[in-house]
């Protein structure tokens, strides 16, 4: 299976040999019959640099359906959060047991956190999916937002309209705003997080004084080529809009597209590949030299959405306690374990398991990690084993009823008992 790479490069793709059009967009007459179509990203007037879109080549308009109807399936995904009053509290959910076997993809999907209305587009979700079924006869979209796909335990082969994905533990897909797409399970089951991004769409960030290379590399994100499925029969396609499943049923498939152009596509990303920036003097550095993908908010400086992870490093510090520290922060702070333990908690963080710090809430290691790291050697450590990551968001995150019924009823206890500081008399 073949892949484009380069972060946002501008590329083009056909399954069939002469289906895309040379030098227009939208011939008056497409090669076999194909049917040209614009999807769009970004408003059309958006700056060049800024501007998202792609020309689809495929054998039907995706216009050809019949009018939505409220999805009755699966009741767990949606936009708001629980209507109580939001408790400053920290948070932190086990992996989620209880969640029903026998289901796939679209009805293995429960929102956890959520922080503005779609239709503000701001905001970011945070959802967990367990699945043990394919989707079959059936293909999703979101039309609120882009997904941010973090698999944790099993692999998906992800089917969309312009292409094959396969993601594993350990690698992120992104699903854009719009973008069809079925999930199939090559391991049988899987469970992991989305994050559901309602504003700006995720771009790399600037490197400022780290300089042209670190981080992600824009080579390193895979686009799929072309692929298409000619298939008459029953498909159901459901939408989410509105915070809200929708659901059609089509004659055909609509993952039909021959050929496409444009900057505007699903992508994956191996984290393995993050090249972690750290300090090799003193002081912990902040998590912002952590960041994978921005999703910039209209105040310069204040993202919407920051997708940040912590991967296997090097720690070397010399008199600093390098675990994070105790902070307070403008921002919000949903984190999630894929595999490993996370070096700023000694237990009570499990692989597939959340938790939330929300707006200026104190929060930090606690006492165990805190002795632990206060004395311990400072001599070179790898950090190994182990990969977190964090979805940060200038918005508070309001836990759903769901999620509010399911969180660990002790958390605030990992910060008891820490001795009172002893000043000379």
């Amino acid at each position: 299976m073949d892949f484009i790479t380069g972060f946002g490069a501008h590329v083009e793709t056909e399954a069939v040999k002469g289906a895309l059009p040379k030098g227009r967009n939208s011939p008056q007459k497409p090669a076999y019959g194909l049917y040209a179509e614009q999807l769009s990203g970004s408003a059309f007037t958006m700056a060049r640099h800024e501007n998202l879109r792609s020309w689809l080549y495929r054998l039907r308009p995706t216009a050809d359906h019949r009018p939505f109807e409220l999805y009755r399936g699966n009741r767990l995904v949606g936009a708001e959060g629980s209507d109580k009053p939001l408790a400053p509290n920290r948070l932190r959910w086990d992996p989620v047991a209880d969640l029903q076997g026998g289901k796939d993809f679209v009805d293995g999907l429960v929102t956890m956190l959520a922080t503005r209305d779609p239709a503000d587009l701001e905001g970011v979700a945070m959802h967990l999916y367990r699945a043990d079924k394919p989707m079959e006869n059936r293909v999703f979209f979101s039309a609120d937002g882009e997904l941010l796909i973090v698999p944790q335990e099993g692999a998906l082969h992800l089917v969309t309209e312009m292409g094959h994905l396969p993601v594993a533990p350990g690698s992120i897909a992104l699903i854009p705003r719009g973008v069809r797409l079925r999930v199939e399970l090559p391991e049988g089951s899987a469970r992991g997080y989305v994050a559901e991004n309602y504003g700006a769409p995720f771009r790399l960030p600037d490197l400022g004084p780290i300089g042209a290379n670190g981080l992600a590399n824009p080579r390193d994100f895979e686009m799929p080529t072309a692929a298409f499925e000619d298939v008459d029969g029953e498909v159901e396609l459901v939408q989410k809009q509105g915070g809200r499943l929708w659901s059609t049923t089509l004659d055909h498939s609509p993952l039909d597209v021959v050929a496409w152009h444009g900057n505007y596509a699903p992508y994956r990303y191996d984290l393995s590949r993050f090249n972690a920036i750290n300090t090799v003097s003193f002081d912990h550095p902040d998590p912002s030299i952590f960041t994978v993908l921005t999703s910039p908010s209209e105040t310069p400086g204040r993202a919407n959405a920051d997708f940040v992870v912590f991967p296997p490093r090097w720690m070397v510090a010399e008199d600093t306690f390098r675990p994070p520290w105790f902070h307070r922060n403008v921002m919000s702070e949903a984190m999630g374990l894929i595999h490993g333990e996370y070096d700023a908690k000694a237990d009570g963080f499990q692989p597939g398991g959340l938790s939330l710090h929300n707006i200026m809430s104190g929060h930090g290691p606690d006492v165990e990690s805190w002795k632990k790291a206060s004395e311990a050697e400072l001599k070179p450590v790898k950090l190994d084993g182990t990969l977190a990551f964090m979805v940060e968001t200038c918005w508070p995150y309001a836990p759903t009823d769901f999620a509010m019924e399911r969180s660990q009823p002790d958390y605030d206890l990992a910060w008891n008992d820490f001795p009172k500081a002893e000043l000379p008399e």
